[in-house]
C-alpha cells in the first residue's frame, strides 16, 4: 500500500522553485506511483500566491507539476479548523484539520517553527509530520537516485 503524504505550501513552493531537493524528490515519487499526494485547496492558494509575489518565474513549474500528478484534495470544514485552531498558530490551523482529515501517512512541510518537531501536534493530526528529506530517506534506499 502508498503512503499517503499531505503537502503543505513551503513543500509545494520548493519543488516548483527548484528541480534539485527532498521536495522536489517528492514529486517524483508521485510520478512513478510510489506514494500519493495529497493538498488543499487553500494549500495550492497559497503555493501560488507566493510563488507569484517572490518568484513569478517560477509559476510555470507549479503548474506542470500539477498537471503531472493527480493530487487529491481535501477541504476541511470551518468546524474542523476551528478545532485544529485549538492546537496550532491560526495561520497553520487549516493545514492541521486537512492533513487530520484526510488520514495521510505524514504531513511533510519545512516550517519549522510551527510544525516540525511539535509531537502534540502530530498526535493532534493523528500522523507523523515529517520534512522532505526525512520522507524521501525512508522511502528510498538511495534518494540521490531520483535525480
Amino acid at each position: 500500500m502508498k503512503l499517503r503524504l499531505f503537502l503543505d505550501s513551503s513543500v509545494l513552493f520548493a519543488a516548483a522553485y527548484s528541480k534539485h531537493g527532498h521536495s522536489y524528490d517528492l514529486i517524483h515519487l508521485a510520478i512513478d506511483d510510489q506514494v500519493t499526494l495529497v493538498t488543499s485547496p487553500l494549500v495550492l492558494l497559497e503555493t501560488t500566491r507566493n510563488l507569484a509575489s517572490s518568484a513569478p518565474e517560477h509559476l510555470a513549474a507549479l503548474q506542470r507539476i500539477l498537471e503531472a500528478i493527480p493530487f487529491e484534495m481535501v477541504r476541511p470544514t470551518t468546524r474542523e479548523v476551528r478545532a485544529a485552531a485549538r492546537h496550532v498558530v491560526l495561520k497553520d490551523a487549516p493545514i492541521l484539520a486537512a492533513a487530520r482529515k484526510a488520514k495521510v501517512d505524514y504531513l511533510v512541510t519545512l516550517d519549522k517553527k510551527h510544525l516540525l518537531g511539535k509531537p502534540e501536534l502530530a498526535q493532534y493530526a493523528r500522523t507523523l509530520i515529517a520534512a522532505p528529506q526525512e520522507v524521501v530517506q525512508g522511502l528510498t534506499p538511495n534518494p540521490k537516485k531520483l535525480l
